[in-house]
């Protein structure tokens, strides 16, 4: 196992040593110690590594991850994930503002509470939180799933198109054209494939599934009097 204690080495040599792996590796288990609190920690993988992170990270954490599975044995701030392609990255504590945004691929699990945005443009990423997200939460998510074990603030998929969303909790108020929807068994086969990956056995039952009623941008200029 390759060991990176950040107290001695710097950020950058961390993410150049990281982003100089490839498919083809043979140093795929990594730990970082001591992250303080750092911004970009790990971010721009690309290649199939087993990432440790020790302690609590900054901004953008796992930024454009592709590959690589990430653990944060502590709560990570703003942006992590933003913008993954694929891979995994575990929370084991509470995540900042906007995780996951624009997120195309792979699986984000957060085991603690999300800030507001959580989701936020998502594009195909899968992210499970088990405790509670924030206000305007995956607003205008294009695809992928939002599963949350917990409560979703206000305005929950505002203007969202084709993500789906699954909350086992209370919703405060739901965004512009969200709506609940019918949860079907392709639906629920979904959840559950999540579920397990996540790493909890709640019951898909408790969930209500939520998703774009389709009327914002989708619609006859003869009915425009409408919206």
């Amino acid at each position: 196992m390759e060991k990176i204690d950040l107290a001695t080495s710097s950020l950058r040599e961390l993410n150049e040593r990281l982003q100089q792996q490839n498919q083809a590796t043979n140093e795929k288990q990594w730990e970082v110690v001591n992250p303080k609190g750092a911004h970009a920690i790990a971010v721009g993988l690309n290649a199939p590594l087993e990432l440790l992170i020790k302690g609590s990270t900054g901004y953008y954490c796992a930024g454009m991850n592709q590959h690589a599975q990430i653990t944060v044995q502590g709560s990570v701030g703003p942006g992590v994930c933003e913008n993954m392609m694929s891979g995994s990255v575990f929370i084991e504590g509470d995540a900042s503002q906007y995780a996951g945004a624009t997120g195309h691929g792979g699986l984000l699990t957060i085991k603690g509470n999300a800030a507001s945005r959580c989701g936020i443009s998502m594009k195909g990423i899968n992210i499970v939180v088990h405790g509670n997200i924030g206000h305007m939460s995956a607003f205008m998510g294009q695809s992928g799933n939002l599963v949350v074990l917990g409560d979703a603030g206000d305005a929950l998929g505002d203007s969202l198109y084709e993500a789906r969303l699954f909350i086992r909790g209370k919703v405060s108020s739901l965004g512009a054209d969200c709506i609940e929807k019918e949860m079907k068994s392709e639906h629920i086969e979904i959840l559950q494939d999540l579920l397990t990956k996540s790493g909890t056995d709640a019951d898909t039952a408790d969930f209500r599934r939520y998703g774009s009623a389709r009327k914002l941008y989708n619609f006859d200029i003869d009915n425009a009097g409408d919206y």
